[in-house]
């Protein structure tokens, strides 16, 4: 990472007038491990007409998902460092975070958007970046998605990336999976979804977007799968050491 651009990101932070924004616009942050399904869940939530999708910012590079190389403007907008630190400098960005040695973040702009149609402005965001939502409004919806098993997991990402994955970047997913697994069970910010069915999956994630309480009564269930599933990471790690 850039070392200016850390520098920037460290001591970044969104205007008043964002965290305003944020109160007053309904937001869903879906969580969870590279494989989860949370692409295939946003695209039949979109289905709904209720949502609004944020486009991300990321200055990570487009990637082959699903057989398809990824667009600039509609699954990200991809910029570069430079463009990074002219943005940060704006404040324009609600929030901002390294991911797996990339900036991801959400723009004002894209809430804006959302709250403007009237719909509930959804993304896909990496943990940290869950933290800086819920700081500025407690009850910003977060969802962690997770695969029914270490398995199935497996197999999806199989399906997904083929052969184009080198060992050390399967390896940095695992990692990364166990430390958002653990972000997940150690903390109450986040509703866990199992994403077995995926019908399934967004009529609970629906459920959760329109109870009061914004809780699913299928809670305890998932969080067994999301220890399960670090168990097994951490099993799958040390076994391929």
């Amino acid at each position: 990472m850039d070392q200016t651009l850390a520098e920037k990101l460290a001591n970044y932070k969104p205007t008043e007038g964002a965290a305003e924004l944020i109160k007053q616009t309904p937001i869903l942050l879906l969580v969870g491990p590279t494989g989860a399904g949370k692409d295939s869940l946003k695209q039949k939530l979109m289905e709904t007409g209720k949502y609004h999708h944020i486009i991300s910012h990321t200055t990570r590079p487009p990637r082959i998902n699903h057989g398809v190389i990824e667009q600039d403007g509609k699954d990200y907008h991809f910029i570069d460092k430079g463009t990074a630190e002219r943005i940060l400098d704006k404040q324009a960005l609600i929030e901002a975070k390294i991911y797996s040695g990339n900036l991801y973040g959400t723009s004002l702009a894209e809430i804006q958007a959302a709250h403007d149609e009237g719909k509930i402005a959804m993304t896909d965001i990496e943990v940290q970046g869950v933290a800086e939502y819920k700081a500025l409004d407690p009850n910003v919806m977060a969802v962690f998605l997770l695969p029914p098993s270490f398995q199935i997991w497996q197999e999806r990402l199989q399906r997904r990336y083929g052969d184009v994955v080198d060992a050390a970047d399967s390896r940095l997913r695992m990692e990364t999976a166990l430390e958002e697994l653990s972000e997940l069970l150690s903390t109450d910010s986040y509703v866990a979804v199992i994403n077995d069915d995926l019908d399934q999956a967004v009529a609970e994630v629906e459920a959760v977007t329109t109870s009061p309480d914004h809780k699913s009564p299928d809670e305890a269930a998932a969080r067994a799968v999301a220890q399960q599933l670090a168990h097994d990471i951490q099993a799958y790690l040390i076994s391929n050491a």
